[in-house]
């Protein structure tokens, strides 16, 4: 009787094995259609995923959404701060203005040396044999623009009119060549210094500031302006900064290589300055 369930166990142990193969290989027989073993497995599978998958998701979704919602708050507060920093700018902006305005008047000027009339232009065409020199705006004499205005864009001034059509009209830039493109500028340090803008380098492209004192010292980075006392520019348009200052050959002054504010090599926008207060027309000669 042992022997017999010693025997039965064993039959039942190769039935079983034998069942196991047989199910395997069903699997992996390429048949499109899952044995009833492996469908339940996947449902019993699929049914936990399910369950496990839902709140994760919604979990994850939540903290995400937290975040963007934290996110939003932070950004959101931080355009409201700068929207009042800009009302108030503009406020600040206004007052002095009208006090201007109104200093002007009790003292019967009426205008400075900074003041003019902005004519805004584009870009047309740009001749690559002299990408240096020169651009095409698209506002001329019709438009009020006349030779020997100032232009710039919003970085600083890139030149001058050079010459004007009814609709179009031919700027000269500072990075010109021409010797006779001169341009009276200030350089703000501890102590003002004048000189002239008259040359470029183009390999370091800068422009070269001409004429200043022997004995004054210039710091990287001062800031050099339009002095307004050419009698064709306004006063303080932006040039750029000093980059180095050197003795001239004869050593009786020295020169700056001044770093452009505008990039005169890439333009597209300008602004055309109509100065308010006429001069003599000397600044720039020889255009």
């Amino acid at each position: 009787m042992p022997q017999f369930f010693l025997n039965k166990r064993l039959i039942i142990l190769l039935v079983s094995i034998i069942v196991l193969v047989a199910l395997v290989g069903y699997s992996l027989s390429g048949k499109s259609k899952a044995s009833w073993p492996e469908q339940f497995v996947k449902d019993v599978a699929g049914f936990g995923e399910n369950i496990v998958s839902k709140p994760v998701g919604f979990a994850s979704s939540f903290f995400s959404s937290a975040s963007d919602l934290r996110n939003a708050y932070t950004e959101n507060e931080h355009l409201k701060k700068r929207l009042e920093e800009l009302a108030q700018l503009e406020s600040k902006v206004a007052d002095l203005s009208k006090e201007n305005a109104d200093l002007k008047k009790s003292l019967d000027i009426e205008a400075d040396l900074s003041d003019y009339n902005p004519i805004n232009a584009t870009v047309i065409s740009r001749n690559p044999d002299d990408w240096n020199m020169q651009v095409q705006i698209d506002k001329g004499s019709a438009d009020g623009v006349k030779p020997n205005m100032a232009v710039r864009t919003p970085e600083g001034m890139i030149g001058k009119i050079m010459k004007t059509g009814a609709k179009s009209s031919t700027v000269k830039l500072l990075s010109s060549t021409d010797d006779r493109n001169r341009i009276s500028a200030i350089v703000q340090g501890k102590a003002t210094a004048y000189g002239i803008i008259n040359g470029y380098d183009a390999e370091q492209r800068l422009l070269e500031m001409k004429q200043l004192p022997i004995d004054q010292k210039f710091t990287k980075g001062e800031k050099v302006v339009t002095s307004g006392l050419g009698g064709i520019f306004p006063s303080d348009i932006f040039i750029g900064t000093i980059e180095k200052v050197e003795t001239d050959k004869m050593g009786l002054s020295q020169t700056a290589l001044v770093k452009p504010g505008a990039d005169l090599y890439d333009l597209s926008h300008v602004i055309v300055l109509q100065r308010t207060l006429e001069g003599d027309g000397s600044e720039g000669s020889g255009s």
